[in-house]
């Protein structure tokens, strides 16, 4: 048990004011409070990072989120409502999410500004899929159905960034040569950069309105953070 925890239950009045001694027999006999003072603990932790998050978009804004070099950006320039996303193909999360975001943006396209930003963390695979992804962005708006094709095969190889490419009707040549431009790379140090900053662990992550929303997502989260924002 970290000195963190014991040291909160005694803060808490959890724990009686006593020597370390009597403090560990007192833990030890009421092996509950450990894991409840711990949950404690974490849900500081996630408030604190939900602060931190909230305050750089709060200086910033959202438009470093919708610049075109580092996301894939569609919908009104003058909509009310905005939907970020950070993802990785081969994230079993942003998987499960894909269908949830499809159905959304297939709704809300005329009056939802959407924005699809590549965040590979999964090793190399997912580093080549985010390079064929924002090179498909420079082939319009096939785009997205690369792009939800690819969400629901995974990246796992090359056959299959093909293979979504083939189904979007990619022209695959100059995805190929768009793969390895240095403006293309240089979009996505930005975008993980931008990532790094807001202090993003994991995919996916989703930011409503300014509202930042970790891990999957439903549509009733969505509509709720749209009201908020």
């Amino acid at each position: 048990m970290s000195a963190l925890v014991a040291y909160c239950a005694i803060a808490l009045g959890f724990v009686p004011l006593a020597s370390d001694t009597r403090i560990h027999n007192y833990l030890v006999a009421h092996p509950k409070l450990v894991y409840e003072m711990q949950a404690l603990s974490d849900q500081q932790d996630a408030e604190d990072t939900d602060r931190a998050q909230q305050a750089v978009i709060k200086k910033f804004g959202l438009k470093h989120f919708l610049d075109p070099a580092v996301a894939y950006v569609t919908g009104p320039a003058n909509a009310k409502n905005t939907l970020i996303e950070f993802y990785d193909y081969n994230c079993g999360h942003c998987r499960n999410t894909a269908g949830v975001v499809k159905a959304y943006y297939d709704k809300h396209k005329a009056d939802t500004r959407f924005a699809f930003i590549e965040f590979p963390i999964f090793g190399n695979a997912s580093v080549m899929a985010a390079q064929a992804s924002a090179a498909a962005r420079l082939q319009g708006d096939k785009f997205l159905t690369f792009h939800f094709h690819l969400m629901d095969t995974g990246a796992e190889d090359s056959s299959s960034v093909f293979g979504a490419a083939q189904a979007a009707s990619l022209n695959e040549q100059k995805l190929t040569a768009d793969m390895s431009s240095p403006s293309l790379e240089k979009g996505l140090l930005a975008g993980y950069r931008l990532a790094r900053e807001m202090k993003f662990n994991g995919t996916p992550v989703f930011i409503v309105n300014g509202k930042v929303h970790n891990g999957e997502i439903s549509e009733a989260e969505i509509r709720e953070l749209m009201k908020k924002g």
